[in-house]
């Protein structure tokens, strides 16, 4: 129940993430996350993990480890955020079911593990979904935020998300499931706007697409 429970809190926070990082810039985002997250996770490992702290073996391998571990996560934690942006929480969530690989790579080679023989094949069915999973997708993809409106109006203009894209002529993808003629669509409209752009900027036809 605690794994189950912790694992869908952690989808609901992933989700709350993206809501964020689509409407407030990164740095912003990520320093109130580390700051709130440095007190709940300094709280959690005072109650929880006091006896582990006593009991443990304190060397330079678990040094190495440590310092290992902390800098993984410190660009793990940096650059969710622009995945996030560029997808969405639910293909981030379904992208750490491959996670377990470097998990799995490094249990073989520095703990001498084994690797269970059904691992391969699964590993290789998680990566044909996600590529399944992206193939219906418009030019902008899940990178357009529905709550943002149609022109991203509502959301940060930063590095990675949709209403970048589109104030430098980009293209205005309209949702999942249209496959290549959605994609031709999106090409077409995505020509309109930038043309309109140049319109409004300086009264003369904006740039053609070679």
């Amino acid at each position: 129940m605690w794994a189950l429970g912790g694992a869908i809190f952690y989808g609901l926070s992933n989700i709350f993430e993206e809501f964020l990082v689509s409407e407030r810039p990164m740095y912003e985002v990520i320093g109130q996350l580390a700051f709130y997250g440095m007190f709940i996770n300094g709280t959690q490992a005072g109650i929880f993990d006091r006896g582990s702290f006593r009991t443990a073996v304190w060397n330079s391998a678990v040094g190495g480890y440590l310092t290992g571990y902390t800098l993984i996560l410190t660009l793990f934690y940096s650059l969710a955020p622009l995945m996030y942006r560029l997808s969405s929480a639910a293909f981030f969530n379904l992208s750490l079911l491959t996670a377990n690989f470097w998990g799995a790579a490094i249990g073989t080679k520095v703990f001498g593990l084994t690797i269970y023989k059904l691992y391969p094949p699964a590993l290789v069915l998680i990566i044909f979904g996600h590529i399944v999973y992206f193939m219906a997708e418009s030019v902008l993809g899940e990178a357009k935020k529905p709550w943002l409106g149609e022109n991203q109006e509502k959301g940060v203009s930063g590095v990675g998300t949709a209403r970048l894209q589109t104030e430098r002529g980009g293209f205005l993808g309209s949702g999942r499931g249209k496959g290549w003629s959605g994609k031709i669509a999106s090409l077409e409209e995505g020509v309109g706007n930038a043309r309109r752009h140049g319109d409004a900027m300086d009264g003369t036809p904006g740039p053609g697409v070679v």
